[in-house]
């Protein structure tokens, strides 16, 4: 098997544990998934932003093309944030919408496709390097408008995504804080339950006002 071919293989297992995991515990972000991308719909993507998204990436857009935030409840925006640190994977045209913007009117690097962002929000966000033949190719990294991109976790070469959804799935199943590669707890980015959501928050912060899952569920 072709790494590109193990590493769709295995994005597409840790997504099937998400999703069953939201229908049972946080069915109103589920209801927020949009249908899947279509071959026609990803090459538009690429055509328009003149990049070859990489296997994996693709694939996951193929299950689902994004999350819909405009449906999330009123006053409920962040269920829409399922990605940890409560960003919301964005649907195909919104990606090639903010790459246009970043490459033109920011001047930001060829290459680097911002897959996901804060809801409501165009400061923060996770990105995908898509530029073939680097060292990154294929991992995470986090943008921010006022900030240079850099992989994530920093320093590093950037975390494979298929890797990144194994742990967000064990995360949501295990009821603990995300853990980096070298086994780091990051103890400000838990999942929360939310009016019938997931969300992402600080437990140290005392006004958050979700429920913390702490603990299998």
């Amino acid at each position: 098997m072709s790494a590109d071919a193990d590493g769709v293989e295995r994005l597409v297992a840790a997504w099937g544990r998400i999703e069953s995991w939201l229908r049972a515990h946080a069915p109103a972000s589920g209801a927020l998934l949009r249908p899947p991308a279509g071959e026609a719909d990803i090459a538009a993507a690429e055509a328009a932003m003149g990049v070859e998204l990489p296997a994996t990436l693709a694939a996951w857009y193929r299950i689902h093309d994004g999350v819909d935030e405009d449906r999330a409840p009123s006053g409920a925006a962040r269920i829409a944030g399922i990605l940890p640190s409560g960003k919301t994977m964005l649907p195909l045209d919104r990606v090639v919408g903010e790459y246009q913007m970043r490459t033109r009117e920011w001047e930001r690097a060829a290459g680097i496709v911002p897959f996901a962002r804060t809801p409501g929000d165009v400061w923060y966000g996770w990105y995908v390097d898509a530029r073939k033949g680097g060292a990154s190719y294929g991992n995470l990294g986090r943008w921010a408008v006022d900030e240079a991109d850099e992989p994530y976790p920093w320093p590093s070469r950037g975390w494979p995504l298929p890797d990144w959804l194994v742990e967000i799935a064990a995360v949501l199943e295990q009821g603990r804080p995300m853990r980096r590669p070298d086994g780091t707890e990051n103890v400000g980015d838990r999942p929360a339950l939310y009016r019938g959501g997931l969300t992402w928050v600080d437990p140290r912060d005392l006004r958050i006002d979700a429920v913390v899952v702490d603990g299998p569920r």
